[in-house]
């Protein structure tokens, strides 16, 4: 060990912990068991122009909306910033198919989270990324050369996102299912490696549920207006029609911006009303489950029966794409001798598993496809935090571990080997 990982590897100073995803950015310190926030990663982009009469004094000087000499944009992170309703700026994600794409936007948020979440100069933080398991050897240079060039970092490593869920829940071989925000993924780790040509993903997640509450909510004519166009709503009795004043909005809110709003909206709705059943969607059965109350944003309140559960059904019911299907095939894709281990360590993770009766239908559809002798576990855990960041909470574990300190790429590394390092050194 060289005397410059020793300088970090202690105590006195921090590793930091970046977890990228669809629905968000999880930034925060290593060795704390949850992150420090949890920044969207939708941006908005504004034109400089624009009057900004919600802004605060100061935040218009503020690098939250840091003005691009060159191309009079201004640019909007976190929810605070984004979810101001202001003329003609639009909302863009840096993610595409579980991976960086804009990196543009990527950097401004990365900006945005050095000055406001670690309120530190990188230089100083050994820095650990997540990445996606099928993410590319170009994406892993560029990210590698960004934070050594841009950010100084000392030192950097780079995991596959369903190792760190793995070592989350303590374990080195796992069968990892992850549902979030875009798709769901299974993917299995043996030793702490990914075996890549296993990897199984469908494009169903928790956007694709949002796009089926809102075909639904519109067939039966119940008014979408999200918490932003509204003043003030009466109290009125269930199923009647709501009564509310619109608030005045700045003009040419554009399209990309109230989607967005609307589809917050929706994940509010998913999370609080849709349920799984442990079996395969049965009219009968679930008609006599308690019904759930939801009141909208303008005031509009109704009770949800059945259709509560039809709607979560078509994460299960795909016969290609359901997440039971997706992991036995991706177990049935390894080598018969790690079969067995990976079905008796099922690691349930992803914001979308948060779905009421997820991992419980999960363990019902694995248990129909596995052999019949075998073990079956799942493991998830049971509060929110945990599952929403498994794989910042693996992240914090490693980056903390005294033998991982050896692992890092040190800047004198890349000095010498340039960005390629990282495809040596980083599995």
């Amino acid at each position: 060990i060289t005397t410059m990982t020793m300088l970090y590897g202690g105590d006195e100073i921090g590793a930091l912990v970046f977890d990228p995803g669809h629905h968000s950015l999880r930034v925060g310190y290593a060795q704390e068991d949850s992150p420090k926030a949890e920044i969207p990663s939708v941006v908005g982009i504004g034109t400089n122009g624009a009057s900004d009469t919600n802004l605060d004094p100061e935040t218009k000087t503020d690098n939250n909306a840091t003005p691009n000499n060159a191309d009079n944009r201004k640019f909007y992170v976190d929810t605070n910033y984004v979810n101001v309703p202001r003329s003609q700026m639009e909302t863009q994600t840096y993610m595409k198919d579980g991976m960086i794409d804009n990196w543009e936007l990527f950097e401004k948020v990365l900006d945005y989270a050095y000055a406001n979440v670690i309120q530190s100069e990188p230089e100083y933080h050994p820095v650990l990324f997540s990445e996606a398991s099928w993410n590319v050897r170009n994406n892993r240079e560029k990210l590698t050369e960004l934070m050594f060039e841009k950010y100084n970092v000392p030192a950097f490593f780079l995991v596959k996102n369903a190792v760190l869920a793995a070592f989350s829940s303590g374990r080195a071989t796992a069968l990892v299912v992850d549902s979030g925000a875009t798709h769901t993924s299974a993917v299995p780790v043996h030793e702490g490696y990914v075996l890549s040509q296993a990897v199984v993903k469908s494009p169903l997640g928790g956007d694709f549920l949002s796009r089926q509450c809102r075909t639904h909510l519109e067939k039966h004519g119940i008014d979408l207006s999200p918490v932003y166009k509204i003043a003030s709503k009466d109290v009125v009795k269930e199923r009647d029609n709501a009564r509310f004043t619109l608030r005045k909005l700045p003009e040419n809110l554009t399209q990309s911006w109230q989607n967005y709003m609307l589809q917050l909206m929706m994940q509010d709705f998913q999370m609080n009303v849709l349920q799984v059943l442990e079996n395969p969607f049965d009219e009968r059965v679930a008609s006599q489950i308690p019904m759930v109350h939801y009141e909208f944003p303008n005031g509009y309140h109704q009770d949800f029966g059945s259709e509560r559960f039809k709607i979560a059904e078509s994460l299960f019911d795909n016969a290609m794409l359901g997440a039971g299907q997706l992991a036995s095939t991706s177990v049935g894709m390894c080598d018969a001798d790690v079969r067995l281990s990976l079905f008796g360590s099922v690691v349930v993770t992803g914001g979308n598993t948060l779905l009421q009766g997820f991992p419980e239908r999960l363990n019902r559809d694995l248990q129909l496809r596995a052999p019949s002798n075998t073990r079956l576990k799942m493991i998830s855990a049971n509060g929110s935090v945990e599952r929403r960041f498994g794989s910042w909470i693996g992240g914090s574990i490693l980056a903390s571990i005294g033998t991982f300190q050896q692992m890092w790429i040190s800047s004198q590394e890349y000095e010498e080997a340039g960005k390629s390092q990282v495809e040596r050194k980083c599995p």
